[in-house]
């Protein structure tokens, strides 16, 4: 649907860039034309990204460092800058969640996932920030949230609390790094299988029944979401800035409208229980 040079000119770093969503992001932004940069902690799936995109005929590069700690990010991204260029875009894709009752959760444990995703978000768009108010020209931000930054969940209560304030900081830059050019907007999707977050967070045997309370009926494909991440990360958004794109196949919204447990068996069966509940002349 995009044109092969829509992100020409841009170069981008995507955080946590080498599995999953993050690599789709990834793949795609180059095929359009992006300059791709990859960051992560473990060196074997960011050099296997940045060799698929090199053997595609695009740029890619890589560097290893963990979000949570400044320094290190600094010095990964002063490596990419060197190699690509100055970035104009900025993916904060790196996460990490479990499964948990709340009552069993360990300080450490809690403090694990806040930090990768709340300090790490905030330490990548700051250095990555930072640089684009001193360079000028601006730059965009997209943020990987959830649904439930809105409205919590139970056992995960860590990456619940940490992808609202997320969200919090991505709004709140909205509005005062605007004068600077710099766009910052967020994506949260529904179920979308990958290697390693998906198996962790879907226990077996539910795979059918968490289909079923979404409305189209199936998971998410990893290139719709990259799609909706060109979208984002281009020119044609630049008037959008503090939004948050629900990608669930109306998901959500089924699970908190009152009566969308109808909407669940075969449509001719509801019509007949509707009938059914019809005042009698």
């Amino acid at each position: 649907m995009y044109q092969s040079d829509a992100l020409k000119g841009e170069t981008i770093l995507v955080t946590g860039g080498g599995t999953g969503l993050g690599r789709a992001m990834v793949e795609r932004f180059a095929a359009v034309g992006a300059r791709v940069a990859v960051l992560g902690r473990r060196e074997g799936p960011l050099q296997e990204t940045v060799e698929a995109v090199r053997e595609a005929g695009g740029k890619a590069a890589w560097a290893s460092a963990d979000v949570r700690s400044p320094e290190e990010l600094a010095a990964a991204i002063d490596g990419i800058e060197a190699e690509l260029g100055p970035l104009t875009g900025l993916v904060n894709n790196a996460a990490g969640n479990f499964l948990a009752c709340s009552e069993d959760l360990s300080p450490n444990a809690f403090d694990a996932v806040v930090q990768i995703v709340l300090y790490g978000t905030f330490h990548t768009t700051l250095d990555v920030g930072r640089r684009w108010i001193e360079r000028g020209g601006g730059g965009s931000i997209l943020n990987i949230l959830t649904t439930y930054a809105w409205m919590g969940s139970p056992f995960v209560l860590p990456s619940a609390a940490a992808k609202a304030g997320v969200m919090a900081m991505m709004r709140s830059l909205a509005v005062e790094w605007a004068t600077y050019g710099i766009r910052n907007n967020g994506i949260a999707p529904g179920p979308f299988p990958t290697e390693g977050a998906f198996s962790r967070l879907m226990p077996p045997g539910m795979v059918e029944e968490a289909k079923q309370a979404i409305p189209v009926r199936r998971f998410g494909e990893p290139q719709e979401l990259a799609d909706l991440a060109v979208y984002l990360m281009s020119p044609a958004a630049s008037y959008i800035t503090g939004e948050t794109v629900v990608i669930d196949g109306g998901e959500w919204l089924h699970n908190g409208q009152e009566f969308s447990r109808f909407t669940d068996p075969p449509r001719e069966k509801v019509k007949g229980m509707l009938s059914a509940l019809k005042p009698k002349k």
